[in-house]
């Protein structure tokens, strides 16, 4: 999926282009060990999604990146490359983007001391472009915390229900998705009706983001993903998919066995396996639908007709290639 084809705007291109050294710039100390560590995730690429949002709402009527745009951008991105360090240490990941992890490659004390550095990092940023974005980040990050928590809590759990996993998905993903397009607006001088709009867009985009990821964590293979598929079921992290097919009266009394505990490989394909079978893989599309047409009736309330377009072939994207049966 190419985000700046399907947003159809040419000048963010050249937009990203000058973000890279800006990202790189950000995280460098000059302590040769910590700047490795810093820029290990950078350095394998990622699609920018979150900077993308953040500069495409800020340029929607210029088409030019101001230094204050493009620092925006970098703090939105720094908190999220932050929370991959983060969740890699809990998950006890050792591959991400199709490298090593950096807990797997440094250890966990200096995956969870980097992460906070990026994290300081970025605060420092969006202290320099003003109070309200400052306040906004701060928030942001109280969200992340508590989605974080409530997925953490939840953990094993095959009682889990629909509502506890839209509060985590809402704080853990959503939050920082709607930020990424608030702080674009707010460094953009938008009205203060389309600020709002971006975000709303950006908050509906941020939950069809992660009901995506969860259905290719059970139906997508590692290559696809850059991490091993099914690593949510085998830690007990029960997604939508998990939680409509344990409800299935035909596939739930065959899947509930097997959950509530850490899965061997065989165990986690089995589920895997049981979970596709039924129909919650559908189920959970047209959910995904439902926050894509969400965010598309959001970004016509935005600056611009073609920004509104661009938003809304973006959301729709993301379900476009997911089965449908």
């Amino acid at each position: 999926m190419n985000v700046v084809e399907l947003l159809g705007l040419p000048a963010l291109e050249d937009q990203l282009q000058r973000l890279e050294p800006l990202l790189v710039e950000s995280v460098l100390t000059g302590d040769a060990f910590l700047d490795e560590v810093t820029t290990h995730l950078l350095a394998a690429g990622g699609k920018r999604l979150r900077p993308v949002l953040a500069l495409a709402t800020a340029t929607s009527a210029s088409g030019t990146a101001k230094r204050e745009d493009l620092l925006g951008a970098v703090a939105v991105e720094l908190v999220h490359l932050a929370s991959l360090y983060h969740d890699d240490v809990m998950d006890e990941a050792t591959m991400r983007r199709n490298v090593e992890s950096v807990n797997s490659r440094f250890g966990n004390l200096v995956a969870i001391v980097a992460g906070d550095f990026l994290l300081a990092r970025s605060a420092e940023i969006a202290a320099g472009l003003g109070t309200e974005i400052a306040q906004l980040l701060a928030a942001t990050l109280g969200e992340l915390c508590q989605g974080q928590v409530a997925e953490v809590r939840s953990a094993f759990q095959v009682d889990r229900t629909r509502d506890d996993y839209w509060n985590s998905i809402s704080g853990k993903t959503a939050s920082l998705m709607a930020t990424s397009c608030r702080i674009g607006a707010l460094t953009g001088g938008l009205s203060r009706s389309q600020v709002d709009a971006v975000t709303t867009f950006g908050r509906s985009f941020g939950m069809i983001f992660q009901v995506r990821d969860d259905i290719l964590d059970v139906i997508g293979t590692e290559a696809e993903l850059g991490k091993p598929a099914g690593q949510d079921l085998a830690e007990g992290i029960y997604t939508l998919p998990v939680i409509l097919a344990l409800a299935d009266p035909v596939f739930g009394p065959e899947l509930t066995p097997l959950l509530g505990r850490p899965l061997d490989q065989p165990e986690r394909d089995k589920a895997r396996s049981i979970v596709a079978d039924s129909g919650a893989i559908a189920d959970a599309v047209v959910v995904a639908r439902s926050y894509a047409e969400q965010a598309a009736a959001a970004a016509t309330s935005g600056p611009s007709a073609q920004l509104a377009s661009g938003l809304a072939s973006l959301a729709h994207a993301l379900v476009d290639d997911l089965p449908s049966k």
